[in-house]
C-alpha cells in the first residue's frame, strides 16, 4: 500500500521552521514573518499551511525566495551549505506571540 497523506498532513510538512534573524525581527513589526519551507511548495500551499498552523490569522501576501548553496570553508576543508527556499508571509490580525520574541 502506498504512503498516502491527506491534504492537511501535506500542509503541516510544508513549513520547516521559522527563521529568526535580526532582519526578520524588524519585519515582525509590519506583520511579516519569515519561514523556511520545502523547495517545491507554492505560494497558495504556503498560505494554507500558515493559516492552518496559526488559526484566527489571515494571510495577506506571500513572497518566496530561493536560497542557493554557497561554498564554505572550515580549516582546510571545503564544503557547501544546503540550498533551500524561504517565504516571507504578511498576515492580518493579531501578531504571532511565539515569533515576536516578547
Amino acid at each position: 500500500m502506498a504512503n498516502t497523506k491527506t491534504n492537511k498532513e501535506k500542509l503541516y510538512d510544508i513549513i520547516k521552521k521559522p527563521l529568526i534573524t535580526e532582519k526578520s525581527m524588524t519585519a515582525v513589526q509590519e506583520g511579516q514573518y519569515t519561514f523556511e519551507v520545502v523547495s517545491d511548495a507554492t505560494k497558495v500551499e504556503i498560505a494554507q499551511a500558515i493559516e492552518l498552523a496559526y488559526p484566527d490569522r489571515k494571510v495577506k501576501k506571500v513572497r518566496t525566495i530561493y536560497m542557493p548553496s554557497h561554498t564554505k570553508r572550515l580549516g582546510r576543508k571545503f564544503g557547501r551549505t544546503q540550498s533551500g527556499k524561504k517565504a516571507v508571509v504578511t498576515i492580518e490580525g493579531e501578531p504571532i506571540q511565539e515569533l515576536t520574541g516578547v
